[in-house]
This record gives structure tokens, C-alpha cells and sequence, in this order.
């Protein structure tokens, strides 16, 4: 069974940091692309990092530039997501995602999800 599960969220002040991970398992990941998308309360779901199977090529939506960073451990067959300078507005179910081909539209692998809350 191919599952992606995520860990690392919690409740942290603005201005705080969290690390997210995402493990794979049931298949290797490593030619595959990996990211996060985030579903706030109220919002449709957002796209906010994808990482290229090698590691080279990231996209970040321009809301996180500057403050997130995504990177991944092919070894590992694991994502992971470092929030730095969290706002308020950051808070979601930040939610992990693989597959060849990952866009607006999805990705074929998704994870549960993890709830990242930040208060002011």
C-alpha cells in the first residue's frame, strides 16, 4: 500500500518555526517530484512548494518566498518543509503530496495532512 504521512505540525507563535516531514512508503519516490499544498479554513487548497526528484529545481508560491524551504532525502524517500517567520495567515492543513507530474490541478499521492496553527 503507497502512503505518504505527514508529521511536524503543531501550534507555534508568529514569528516562530516548524519542520515538516513526509515519509513515503509502499514505493520509492525518487523519481517522482514532492511538495505541499496547504488548505486554510474557509479556502480552497494552494499549491505551496514543489521539489524536482533530484533536488535541483524548486517552485515556491510567492506568499512563502523568502520564509520556506523545501527540500527532500531520496535515501530517506522523504519530503520536508521548513517554515521559518510564521504568520497568522500561515495557519492550514499542510498536506503532502508525489507523483511525476504535481500541479494546481494535484498530484497522484496524497498524504493525510498536518495542521500547522500559528498564533498571533
Amino acid at each position: 500500500q503507497v502512503q505518504l504521512v505527514e508529521s511536524g505540525g503543531g501550534l507555534v507563535q508568529a514569528g516562530g518555526s516548524l519542520r515538516l516531514a513526509c515519509v513515503g512508503s509502499g514505493r520509492t519516490f525518487s523519481t517522482d517530484a514532492m511538495g505541499w499544498f496547504r488548505r486554510a479554513p474557509g479556502k480552497e487548497r494552494e499549491l505551496v512548494a514543489t521539489i524536482s526528484s533530484s533536488g535541483w529545481v524548486a517552485y515556491y508560491v510567492d506568499t512563502i518566498k523568502g520564509r520556506f524551504t523545501i527540500s527532500r532525502d531520496n535515501a530517506k524517500n522523504t519530503v520536508y518543509l521548513q517554515m521559518n517567520s510564521l504568520k497568522p495567515e500561515d495557519t492550514a492543513d499542510y498536506i503532502c503530496a508525489a507523483g511525476a507530474i504535481i500541479n494546481l490541478s494535484g498530484a497522484p499521492y496524497w498524504g493525510k495532512g498536518t495542521l500547522v496553527t500559528v498564533s498571533t
